[in-house]
């Protein structure tokens, strides 16, 4: 769809973001020569009435929300059956994107952030709407380092009397997700101040509360489990700010803070305390032109220095190790046998993806394969996450020849994606031999394959890590 036109205005310059239920398109508004996002909902739901009747009412619902802390919706529209919402574009990433990317915050920027957060909630729900979806991954920073809250698709008015769709199905983000939401209660601005204390956890933290391997496991941690305590895990946040993200997530909607604006008073009133009276300005997060290499001093742990030669029966291919803020991620090939096997040299040559756009950062796969761990191939982001919305992606790789594998090994910053290794006879597709079993790929993984020889391997990822809405593959050594 790159390359097309809608209503002889919008036209798709590039795909940066796709979901269960619609994709993200930067485009060019030709009549008033300027950036917009389209969000375009898939041609699989154009024919469902209630679909679209959700995908229109997000155009509306957002359409009355003037506020610097929310994204803005300019116009509405279809073409050839097709409905679509023209949004301001934000060029720069999304929380989740910094957070993976930084570690965990300053206290300063993680109460500024939300605090910012919680200005354009309060304003939503000052004009009647709860948002239901508040993650990381709905807000953008912009170049000036201002967040943006986005996707009010499962917006509801406040008088609203249930928080489920007429079919009785729970929506939201498991990670983020309300108590009450998750029993299919009743939901009001109580819920998205839960949600924002929790994203306030992941900001100092870089991890969510409440990790497990399904939405019904993580949703049953919601209900029944205290907030873990953040001071154990950072000694460095003030009993203050621990104390608000506690009343935040208190299960009980009467125990939290009583509207959105009183917990962002309660923020601005934690930052005056943590700076001593002086304003903090958060650094510019602009959008990256390829591959960064982690900042220092965003984290509060020390950088960690380790690496020991480990030497076991059988060689020791390759180690890769990444020294991050929050520790030390490596990947081990050994030789599960006694003869030593010998590294193969794999580049990474693009991806295979048969059932999307034909291709996800083709020009990144060289960096799955430069030695370089802290440079990396990613998929592109999935708002549905951990699903694709599809069968699955691919990363290729290029043997220069034709070589059987006994291993592969894998370093990631997006631990928790589930892949298995295929082969074939071309860098373009098919891989119909698939020679490693499917399994959850954590960070050091090492595949065993199995098979005859071929010159062309895939990495094929068919879910996400349960806190990710990206794969990445940060380097690949084979044996």
């Amino acid at each position: 769809m790159v390359g097309e036109v809608l209503s002889d205005r919008y036209e798709l310059e590039e795909l940066v973001g796709t979901g269960g239920m619609s994709s993200v398109f930067r485009a060019h508004d030709r009549l008033l020569d300027r950036k917009v996002a389209l969000k375009i909902l898939h041609e699989r739901y154009s024919d469902d009435a209630g679909y679209v009747e959700r995908f229109r009412h997000e155009a509306r619902a957002v359409a009355t929300l003037s506020h610097p802390n929310i994204v803005t919706v300019i116009d509405r529209g279809e073409h050839g059956g097709r409905q679509f919402i023209v949004l301001e574009y934000v060029d720069g990433e999304n929380l989740k994107q910094l957070i993976q990317r930084r570690g965990p915050a300053s206290v300063s920027t993680a109460l500024e952030l939300a605090m910012q957060i919680s200005r354009g909630l309060s304003f939503a729900h000052q004009q009647g709407l709860v948002h239901r979806d508040v993650k990381p991954q709905n807000v953008l920073l912009n170049g000036d380092g201002q967040a943006k809250v986005t996707d009010f698709g499962i917006a509801r008015s406040l008088d609203v009397q249930h928080g489920m769709t007429q079919t009785g199905t729970v929506l939201g983000t498991s990670d983020y997700i309300a108590p009450e939401q998750a029993q299919g209660q009743r939901v009001d601005e109580h819920t998205d101040v839960y949600s924002l204390g929790v994203v306030l956890y992941e900001l100092l933290t870089s991890e969510v509360p409440f990790p497990g391997e399904n939405f019904v496991a993580v949703a049953m941690r919601h209900i029944n489990e205290p907030p873990p305590a953040i001071r154990d895990k950072r000694p460095d946040v003030p009993p203050r700010v621990e104390a608000a993200v506690q009343k935040a997530m208190a299960k009980d909607p009467a125990d939290r803070f009583p509207t959105m604006a009183d917990f962002c008073r309660e923020l601005e009133a934690c930052l005056a305390e943590e700076q001593g009276g002086a304003t903090q300005v958060i650094a510019p997060v602009r959008r990256a032109a390829g591959p960064r290499r982690r900042r220092s001093g965003v984290s509060p742990w020390p950088l960690l220095l380790v690496l020991a030669a480990l030497i076991a029966i059988g060689a020791v291919i390759a180690v890769v190790v990444l020294s991050r803020g929050t520790g030390v991620f490596s990947i081990h090939n050994s030789n599960s046998g006694g003869g030593g096997g010998k590294p193969a040299q794999l580049k990474g040559v693009g991806a295979y993806d048969p059932y999307g756009t034909n291709g996800e950062n083709d020009a990144q796969a060289k960096y799955a394969t430069d030695g370089i761990a802290s440079t990396y191939w990613s998929t592109e982001q999935y708002y549905d996450a951990p699903k694709l919305d599809k069968p699955g992606v691919g990363l290729v790789l290029d043997a220069g020849r034709s070589v059987q594998l006994h291993q592969l090994g894998i370093a990631t910053q997006t631990p928790g994606f589930t892949a298995e290794i295929r082969a074939g006879n071309s860098a373009s597709g098919p891989f119909p031999d698939v020679i490693s079993p499917l399994q959850q790929v954590a960070d050091g993984t090492t595949l065993p394959v199995s098979g005859s020889p071929h010159r062309y391997y895939e990495i094929w990822i068919t879910r996400l890590g349960q806190s990710y809405n990206t794969a990445r593959i940060n380097e690949v050594k084979a044996s």
